[in-house]
């Protein structure tokens, strides 16, 4: 069924590199820079405590960052370099949105 031949294990790399390029672009759009944009207008409105902002002072630098290594990712033409790249801003996004949400949650609850 498979072959451990070099071309073949090469087409498989490249294959999951291409998939995660695309569902890793969706990711740090929908779970990193909408959740950030979401907290950020709450802040401006009012309608959440105002320490929450605090929070944006970590959290949207994690994004750019999300942001910087997707595209660096999407863009790389080396299979397994850009994977790297993608994990790396999966991560980063994970984090933004633990700071992020997590921590407007947290505050929310210990305010009311």
């Amino acid at each position: 069924m498979y072959s451990c031949t070099p071309e073949r294990n090469d087409e498989r790399m490249t294959e999951t590199a291409r998939s995660l390029r695309w569902y890793g672009g969706l990711a740090v759009i929908f779970f990193g820079v909408l959740p950030a944009v979401m907290v950020t207008l709450l802040v401006a409105q009012g309608k959440t405590p105002s320490s929450v902002g605090l929070l944006l002072i970590a959290g949207i630098p994690l994004v750019l960052a999300a942001l910087f290594y997707a595209v660096k990712g999407i863009t790389g033409a080396d299979p397994e370099l850009s994977a790297r790249w993608m994990q790396r801003s999966m991560a980063l996004v994970a984090g933004a949105d633990l700071v992020l949400l997590g921590g407007n949650a947290l505050i929310r609850m210990a305010t009311s």
